[in-house]
């Protein structure tokens, strides 16, 4: 055995919601190797006393756009049109591949200090990002984020961003065992067209990926679409096979009834982003409404330029009280379906149930604590509401992906986060300046 938390609170998120006091979890070659209130037998070669912590799944962020971390505040209370076209765009295409690296590793090391274990995220160029996430040791679902109105003359083999994806496919899909994943990856059916919805489909199809998009943001989304082709974002991208793919849409506050269904016929789930739709002042989500409906509900941060954090706690609250203002009704949404969304639902999101989302002997030891000793977390009369209304990421003390130590005492072993803030202060004045001439 490699590794013990002794005479901690396991919260084990499996099927019988188990919490087990004072337990003893064993990591050995990367996996959970014991669970149990005994201690196990085996000599672990390394201790950790856990008393008073709280042991939890890794928390799974299914979606956010990690190179926009550099953008934190850039583009805050402007109108959607400006926000993108004036203020993310134009600075997202001065980022070379070292500046988005740099800010991706960024967001990676907020996500780990705030116990997210796994995220997948929307971005360009994918590479960069797919290369930062190799490096750190997180687990990634990761999808080239193609926004463009393309002709009949639209090639895949030969646009640059479809070439992209598929060099980052051959050299990271599958990487390290499958810690980190490519998928095929839409900005939204709004911002692209068919020939490219029906190669992407196919190229996916013939790599076995996944997909990645945003869908039905906003009523503006769906009647654009019906203007267009006549139908729904989801049926017209439906008709392109795009949701036999095993898929992550991102949004879908203004999701039809009918959409709902058929999404829930394809397997697909949906990621609820309540922290960063409400401040953007887009419509949020119903997750109670979308799980009854049979869709898997996991959910996302959005990125540090939306929600200005990547604090998947934050995320958690936002949800649980959007879903009680929405009802009216305090027993909306609980806290304990909150942390399922944010875990066992994610990993089932990404394709990772099995192998993450829950504590149990033989998954993976992707795991995280929290310190529940500090006085804003004392008294304790409902452990699950402190951890969804109290705890923040601030309150994390550990964060473990396969066995291996990614976060702990404010350091990141794997991470030269100093490196990657003076790479992002030297590229300052080149993608904020007012011009490029000037930068």
């Amino acid at each position: 055995m490699d590794f013990l938390f002794s005479h901690v609170t396991a919260v084990t998120l499996d099927g019988q919601m188990r919490v087990l006091p004072d337990a003893f979890v064993g990591v050995t070659d990367g996996k959970i190797s014991h669970l149990s209130q005994e201690p196990p037998q085996e000599q672990p070669r390394e201790i950790l006393d856990a008393t008073g912590q709280i042991l939890l799944p890794g928390l799974i962020n299914c979606h956010t756009h990690l190179p926009q971390t550099i953008l934190r505040g850039w583009a805050d209370e402007v109108d959607e049109r400006t926000r993108l076209a004036e203020r993310i765009y134009p600075r997202e295409e001065r980022m070379d591949a070292e500046t988005a690296h740099a800010a991706a590793l960024l967001g990676i090391a907020e996500s780990l200090r705030c116990g997210v274990t796994s995220l997948s995220s929307l971005d360009g160029p994918l590479e960069a990002v797919a290369r930062a996430c190799a490096e750190s040791g997180i687990k990634a679902n990761l999808a080239p984020d193609l926004s463009m109105y393309l002709g009949d003359d639209f090639d895949f083999e030969t646009y640059p961003d479809c070439q992209a994806l598929v060099k980052t496919v051959e050299q990271y899909h599958g990487y390290d065992g499958g810690r980190i994943r490519i998928d095929a990856g839409l900005h939204g059916a709004y911002s692209s067209s068919p020939p490219l919805w029906d190669a992407l489909y196919e190229y996916a199809v013939n790599n076995r990926l996944g997909l990645q998009l945003h869908l039905s943001e906003t009523d503006t989304d769906n009647q654009d679409a019906l203007e267009r082709w006549g139908l729904s974002p989801a049926e017209i991208l439906d008709c392109s096979g795009l949701f036999r793919l095993p898929t992550q849409a991102a949004g879908c506050g203004s999701l039809l009834e009918a959409d709902a269904a058929l999404l829930a016929r394809r397997g697909a789930s949906v990621v609820h982003c309540p922290l960063s739709d409400a401040k953007l002042g887009k419509p949020t989500a119903d997750p109670a409404a979308l799980a009854k409906a049979g869709l898997n509900v996991a959910l996302g941060t959005g990125s540090a330029a939306e929600a200005g954090s990547l604090d998947l706690f934050r995320t958690m609250r936002a949800a649980c009280l959007t879903a009680k203002a929405r009802a009216a009704d305090p027993t909306a949404l609980p806290a304990q379906a909150a942390l399922l969304m944010a875990t066992v639902c994610g990993a089932k999101a990404q394709g990772r149930n099995g192998e993450c989302g829950m504590l149990q002997v033989g998954m993976d030891a992707d795991l995280i604590l929290l310190d529940f000793t500090q006085p804003q977390l004392i008294p304790c009369h409902n452990l699950y509401s402190n951890l969804v209304y109290t705890a923040s990421g601030a309150d994390v003390t550990l964060t473990m992906v396969r066995g291996q130590i990614l976060y702990a005492a404010g350091k990141f072993p794997t991470i030269d986060l100093a490196a990657a803030i003076q790479t992002l202060s030297a590229a300052m004045p080149r993608v904020f300046g007012e011009n490029k001439e000037e930068s």
